[in-house]
C-alpha cells in the first residue's frame, strides 16, 4: 500500500514537473520569436513613367500628305523611341492655330509643337528669310531644305533662340506655270503671272506683270484669262489641279522657294527628361535626313505625272537664259544684304553662306 501511494506521488511529481518544462519551453520559443526583428516591409513598386502628351499645331488640311503621312510618320517614330512615354497629337488646318499664328502661338504654350512658313510673318525672321530668295538656284527640295537647316546651324539667328528647332523641310524650286511658252526673258515681257510677296518682286525685275491674289484664286483665275501663269511649286499641278489651265510648264529653280520648320516650345522642351530630349533630337534628326528633307520631291513627281498625263509640255531654260535671268535678280540679294547691315546684322556673309551651301548640295543632291 505505502508503495503504491509512493509511486502514485512520484508519478504526479514527475507529470507536473513536465508540465512546468513544457510551458518554459513554451515561454522560450516565444520569447525567441518576440526577439526576432520584425519582418522589412516590401518596397513600394516604382511608378511607370508618365506620358507626356504634346499638341502639334499646322495649317494644312488633314487630306494633305503632310498630314496623312509626314506627321504621323514622325509622330509614330518618337512614339516608339521613347517607348511610348511620348505621344504627339496632331491639329490640322489651322484648328489650333492660325497659320501666321503658329510660331508665337508655341512660344507662348498654346501648342507645344509647330510647322509653318517663315514667309507668313515676314520681318520676323530676318535671317531665315535669305535661304527663300529668288537669285539662288535648288534643284530640289533636298537640296534647299539641307541649305536652310546646316546655315541655320551655321548662322545661328537669335530670332529662333526662342523656340527649339526640330527640322527644317521645303518646298523645293517653284516653277513657272503659263498658257503660252516661256524659254527666254523676252517671252515673260509684260505677261500677268499670279505672284505675292517677294516673288512679285523677282517678276517685274524679270519683266512680266505680277498680279497678286491667293493661291485658291488662281485656278479660275488661269481658266478666264484674268493672268497667263502662276509660280508656285509643281506639287501643286495636281494639287491644286493646275494642269488643267496651263500648258506649258517653264523650269527656273531660283524663282521660288518656300520653308517649312519645325520647333518646340523652349520651357516643354527644358522640363523634357534628358533621355526624352536625347531621343527626340536624334529621332527628329534621322526622319529630317531619310524623309521630310526631300519629302516634297516625291510630291512633286505626283504633280509632273499627273501634269504630263493632261498633256503639259516641260520646258527648260538654256545656261545663257539663266545666267541673265539670275544676273536681273541680283538686286534683290543686294537689297537684302544692306537691309540687314542696317539691323546690324552681317549681310553679306549671310548671302555668301545660302550660296555656298546650296551650291554644295545641288552638287551633292543632283
Amino acid at each position: 500500500m505505502f508503495r503504491q501511494v509512493f509511486l502514485w506521488k512520484k508519478s504526479r511529481k514527475e507529470r507536473l514537473i513536465g508540465v512546468l518544462l513544457a510551458v518554459v519551453v513554451v515561454a522560450a520559443l516565444v520569447g525567441a520569436g518576440c526577439a526576432q526583428k520584425p519582418a522589412a516591409p516590401e518596397a513600394p513598386k516604382a511608378e511607370a513613367p508618365k506620358t507626356i502628351e504634346l499638341k502639334l499645331a499646322h495649317f494644312w488640311p488633314s487630306a494633305h500628305q503632310v498630314e496623312t503621312k509626314l506627321v504621323p510618320g514622325w509622330a509614330k517614330a518618337i512614339e516608339q523611341a521613347t517607348n511610348g512615354r511620348v505621344k504627339i497629337t496632331s491639329y490640322p488646318g489651322e484648328t489650333l492655330l492660325k497659320a501666321a499664328e503658329i510660331y508665337d502661338g508655341v512660344v507662348k504654350g498654346v501648342a507645344d509643337i509647330g510647322i509653318t512658313c517663315y514667309s507668313y510673318t515676314r520681318g520676323r525672321f530676318p535671317v531665315m528669310e535669305v535661304f527663300e530668295l529668288p537669285g539662288i538656284t535648288y534643284n530640289n527640295s533636298k537640296v534647299s531644305s539641307w541649305t536652310a537647316w546646316e546655315g541655320m546651324k551655321k548662322l545661328k539667328p537669335k530670332e529662333l533662340e526662342d523656340t527649339k528647332h526640330l527640322m527644317i523641310f521645303s518646298t523645293g524650286p517653284g516653277v513657272l506655270m503659263t498658257k503660252t511658252p516661256v524659254q527666254k526673258l523676252a517671252d515673260l515681257k509684260g505677261l500677268e503671272i499670279r505672284a505675292t510677296g517677294v516673288s512679285a518682286e523677282s517678276l517685274k525685275l524679270l519683266g512680266a506683270t505680277p498680279v497678286a491674289m491667293p493661291q485658291s484664286e488662281a485656278y479660275e483665275a488661269l481658266s478666264k484669262g484674268v493672268v497667263k501663269g502662276n509660280l508656285a511649286p509643281l506639287e501643286t499641278l495636281k494639287g491644286w489641279k493646275f494642269a488643267e489651265v496651263v500648258g506649258y510648264v517653264t523650269d527656273a529653280p531660283f524663282l521660288y522657294n518656300t520653308l517649312f520648320p519645325m520647333f518646340m516650345n523652349k520651357e516643354k522642351w527644358n522640363s523634357l527628361p534628358p533621355d526624352i530630349q536625347t531621343a527626340i533630337e536624334d529621332t527628329s534628326t534621322k526622319y529630317f535626313q531619310e524623309v521630310a528633307a526631300g519629302f516634297w520631291d516625291t510630291i512633286n513627281e505626283e504633280g509632273v505625272k499627273f501634269a504630263q498625263e493632261k498633256g503639259v509640255k516641260f520646258l527648260t531654260l538654256s545656261d545663257e537664259e539663266k545666267a541673265l535671268w539670275i544676273s536681273r535678280l541680283q538686286p534683290l540679294l543686294d537689297g537684302y544684304a544692306a537691309r540687314m547691315k542696317e539691323k546690324g546684322l552681317p549681310g553679306d556673309e549671310i548671302v555668301k553662306t545660302a550660296k555656298e551651301l546650296s551650291e554644295q548640295f545641288n552638287k551633292q543632291y543632283k
